[in-house]
């Protein structure tokens, strides 16, 4: 998670995690065939460190590995991304309800400059950067629950979903709503309202979870 990741020292702790953010970012889509020897050509790095480091993106549930046929990039339901969000919801409702007693005058201030940044790229209609500010500002509120399974487990939980955050964004009343959100949510944690930040929070999430279940169905729908 974005300022708490160990440093990554093996060639095969590299190559997990380039193909890991190769995935989340699109480069390999949603039932893209992960071929050993074309990853291990483009990393220029023998098969072995792939191999484990594909083992390591199964067990993320990242990818699936079918007998006879190879291993291919996870394609979600709409089961799936239902569920992921439920947890979403779950993990970050505690950590802004536990905000209040890891609100340290260094997480006061980590906010109050991804509030800034998220208005400056919108502003700016930057899309992209506004989107990975927004994924910083969501590990944030998770930091703030000050417990480390929940961190873990929601960097897992987070990473299924990073591919789709795009289509989260779909229009510009949506883009618009999005800032207002995430700075009603910043000024009510640091005010101490976790009640008010954790139901804009809800709300906020619910409505993603919504548009990206609409591009699901849309993709599915086509030919």
């Amino acid at each position: 998670m974005a300022g708490t990741r160990r440093p990554v020292t093996t060639i095969k702790e590299q190559v997990y995690q380039i193909i890991k953010e190769d995935i989340c970012n699109g480069v390999y889509p949603p039932g893209y065939w992960l071929q050993e020897t074309d990853l291990s050509a483009a990393l220029s790095v023998s098969r072995s460190p792939i191999r484990e480091a594909l083992r390591q993106l199964v067990a993320d549930g990242l990818v699936v590995e079918y007998p006879n046929r190879g291993v291919f990039v996870k394609e979600y339901t709409q089961k799936d991304i239902e569920d992921i969000f439920d947890l979403r919801i779950i993990l970050e409702s505690y950590a802004i309800r536990r905000s209040g007693q890891n609100l340290t005058p260094a997480y006061i201030e980590k906010l109050n400059a991804f509030m800034d940044t998220l208005i400056y790229y919108h502003k700016a209609d930057d899309l992209q950067n506004y989107i990975n500010a927004d994924t910083g500002l969501h590990q944030l509120i998770i930091e703030l629950s000050g417990n480390n399974l929940v961190i873990s487990t929601y960097e897992r939980v987070y990473s299924m979903v990073q591919q789709f955050r795009i289509y989260s964004l779909t229009s510009k009343e949506r883009f618009d709503e999005s800032v207002t959100e995430h700075t009603n949510i910043i000024q009510n944690i640091l005010s101490g309202n976790a009640r008010e930040a954790d139901r804009i929070n809800r709300t906020h999430l619910e409505l993603a979870r919504e548009k990206i279940i609409v591009y699901l169905n849309k993709k599915d729908a086509l030919p």
